[in-house]
């Protein structure tokens, strides 16, 4: 558990005004916090795209109102580290993926999504993140990014406890919002696509509170790399296509059961002797190992496993397609990466609304068993042509740029004072719900 009494200094050593040492009080610098949970990884890496692009605009000079000031400050906090009694992320995600997914698909899909709309999460903040509100008490942020509702929930009801009035800007890492993300004091909602912003429009989320962005990733993901280069730094061999399986990151648990998928569909990838795979494993050493194992025993010569990979872009630019499972993030750094993608597992939650979007769009192809994979990897075997119209399609979702139009719009907010409105859209409610229209799409 975090004492709010570390984060008295500042990262320049400065002692931030409330600190209780009897020290001179010295005004800190402006501070911009960016917000995750460390539930799956997709939620860090948004947050990390979203702070480099901030510290990258800043350091530029270029400023993107008169008064921003030149020492602007980023840090990239996990919410999850501020609850009373320290909460797991990893074992949170059993959650979605274990027996009660059933159940979680349905309150993802329908709590608070139909017609009563929560709007606030000051009594959770009060009760179970009473330290969040110290640090915000003692910090005093001038901007809030959320990359979970989490983290958003608590912000806002931080921000009516103390009666303060910093934008708190939300920025979902799916292609839908589900209902627990507040809504009526949200200052501005970064949405990955038209899909997403018109469920928010049936939650009575106003038209300019809400930004068309795209999940934010690592730059990396856009850039070009030479294909014929990547293949040899990676020892692809040429003219046998590849796919790169993404089967781990920094938490394990939301993988289960998509490599379970994948170790009942190991001994058949001897009949695909013509295509090379390589399985990147993460941060879990164990799985690495089992996988390992497993395929040496099965005697697999076009498998490899590869572990953690650091540059993962330039490595799906020297792969042909990747098998992945529907993570908002993992999905929207293929597109990025311009990689076409084999989507596997039956989807709860917002999985389920990622598959919909891309499948209904042509981005990419989805399957539920290790048989129908099977065939699918047959099938794109034998042809290139259905790989690339997937790539083709993917490009009217794809939006590289979508860390730093965040990062700008956070900057703009954060130094544009308030007009009489925008003060009484901020007005401290600790209960409030709305009632709101049909949701737009019927999840």
């Amino acid at each position: 558990m975090i004492s709010p009494m570390d984060y008295t200094e500042s990262q320049n050593g400065s002692i931030a005004r409330g600190s209780s040492d009897g020290l001179p009080d010295i005004q800190p610098k402006p501070k911009i916090l960016v917000m995750h949970a460390s539930v799956g990884s997709g939620h860090r890496s948004a947050a990390d795209a979203v702070a480099n692009a901030l510290r990258i605009k800043i350091a530029s000079g270029e400023k993107v109102v008169p008064n921003q000031p030149d020492d602007v400050e980023v840090e990239v906090l996990d919410a999850l580290r501020f609850a009373r009694n320290y909460i797991d992320g990893n074992k949170t995600a059993s959650g979605f993926i274990g027996p009660t997914r059933p159940i979680y698909d349905v309150l993802w899909r329908f709590g608070f999504t139909g017609f009563w709309l929560w709007n606030g999460g000051t009594q959770w903040m009060w009760l179970v993140f009473p330290i969040f509100r110290k640090w915000v008490e003692i910090n005093k942020p001038v901007a809030i990014v959320c990359t979970h509702i989490a983290a958003a929930n608590i912000s806002v009801g931080a921000r009516m406890h103390l009666h303060m009035d910093f934008p708190i800007i939300c920025v979902p890492t799916d292609y839908e919002a589900e209902g627990m993300w507040p809504t009526r004091y949200v200052d501005l909602y970064c949405c990955a696509s038209e899909y997403m912003a018109e469920t928010l429009r049936a939650r009575k989320v106003k038209e300019e509170r809400i930004k068309i962005t795209g999940i934010p990733v690592n730059p990396k993901f856009s850039l070009e790399y030479d294909k014929d280069e990547a293949r040899k730094k990676w020892d692809i061999k040429e003219g046998r296509k590849t796919a790169l399986v993404l089967a781990g990151a920094k938490l394990p648990k939301p993988y289960e059961r998509f490599r379970n998928t994948l170790f009942e569909l190991l001994p058949n990838l001897r009949k695909l002797g013509d295509m090379d795979f390589l399985f990147v494993t993460g941060s879990d050493t164990d799985y690495a190992a089992k996988l390992k194992e497993r395929v040496a025993a099965e005697g697999l010569t076009n498998v490899r496993v590869l572990g953690y990979v650091t540059e993962m872009a330039e490595l799906m630019s020297a792969c042909d397609f990747a098998v992945c499972k529907a993570g908002g993030l993992t999905v929207t750094e293929c597109m990025c990466a311009k990689i076409p993608m084999i989507l596997v597992g039956k989807a709860y939650g917002q999985e389920k609304v990622n598959v919909r979007l891309l499948t209904s769009m042509g981005a990419a192809l989805h399957v539920q068993t290790a048989r129908e994979l099977f065939d699918t990897l047959n099938y794109v075997n034998g042809s290139m042509t259905g790989l690339q119209s997937l790539l083709l399609n993917a490009n009217m979702i794809r939006r590289p740029f979508a860390a730093r139009d965040i990062a700008e719009s956070t900057l703009r907010m954060a130094f544009t004072p308030l007009d009489e409105a925008g003060r009484k859209d901020r007005t401290k409610y600790h209960w409030w719900f709305c009632r709101g229209k049909k949701p737009a799409h019927a999840r």
